[in-house]
């Protein structure tokens, strides 16, 4: 549950969150205002006190908090969060020390702009004593959020372990599909030019077939399959869907596919729903 100052928050006109924060910066020796990530979100609401166009509150990640946990062990904020499998095109990491007003001042004045650019969409956030570590973070273009990605793959994976009919055969229990940046790079690129020119193949307008787009990546593959949909809103509905369609299905089933990337787009022009499309493949080793 989300804390409620953070709720409060995203009611919050930027002119009020700008007065607010003048407020903020202005008490000395106060615990409860001085949370910061109560900072971070006023900072952004508020445009940095006005001096910037107001930013959307960030919302939480669980694998940023992880991330977040890892960096405060050593080594970049960017590092952890891509071992933490949160495909991030951006990442900004703010350590902090202490609650005091000092601290607060400093966030504002040296690293607002960091915090506060329109394209940031989400927070981790891990504390130890007097010590605070943030992780912000905007997603990969086109790539399916963290949590809908590790749904799909939960999913998948838990039918391939079972064992699965498809259609008239019965294709018996298969190893889990490990993700890929690479491949959900292929996807997303694949999913934002459908989403961009108004179709729904396999094979794209310059005639690539998923293979082609694999190759062109600098993937090394042996086998290359490809599930798309248009139209489901979820991670459980796209998977539901492939499962129904008997050569969906065989592709999840497949043992001989290892790896996996996914991604979602919404639509433009007369396609508003949203294009998925899983890339599968058995590595060349």
């Amino acid at each position: 549950m989300l804390p409620r100052s953070w709720v409060i928050m995203e009611r919050l006109s930027p002119r009020r969150a700008a007065r607010l924060l003048v407020l903020l910066c202005g008490l000395s020796g106060s615990a409860s205002w001085a949370d910061p990530v109560s900072v971070v979100q006023l900072l952004r609401v508020s445009g940095c006190g006005g001096v910037l166009p107001a930013a959307e509150p960030l919302q939480h990640n669980a694998q940023l908090d992880r991330a977040a946990a890892e960096w405060a062990d050593g080594g970049s904020a960017a590092a952890a969060t891509l071992r933490r499998g949160y495909r991030a095109q951006t990442t900004a990491g703010l350590r902090l020390s202490g609650p005091d007003d000092s601290t607060l001042l400093a966030l504002r004045r040296t690293q607002c702009r960091a915090v506060a650019a329109p394209s940031l969409r989400d927070f981790g956030v891990f504390r130890r004593g007097a010590r605070t570590w943030i992780v912000v973070a905007e997603p990969a273009p086109g790539a399916a959020s963290t949590s809908v990605a590790m749904r799909v793959l939960q999913l998948v994976n838990e039918v391939r372990a079972s064992g699965r009919r498809c259609g008239e055969k019965y294709l018996g229990p298969a190893p889990p599909l490990q993700p890929s940046l690479t491949l959900d790079r292929v996807a997303a690129e694949h999913a934002a030019d459908m989403a961009r020119h108004d179709y729904f193949e396999h094979v794209d307008l310059h005639g690539n077939t998923p293979a082609d787009r694999v190759r062109a990546a600098g993937y090394r593959e042996k086998l290359v399959g490809e599930n798309i949909a248009y139209g489901p809103s979820s991670a459980d509905e796209v998977v539901a869907g492939w499962l129904h369609s008997a050569g969906h299905c065989e592709n999840i089933m497949d043992p001989r596919f290892l790896e996996t990337g996914l991604a979602e787009m919404p639509g433009r022009g007369s396609r508003r729903g949203l294009y998925w499309d899983q890339v599968l493949t058995d590595p060349a080793r």
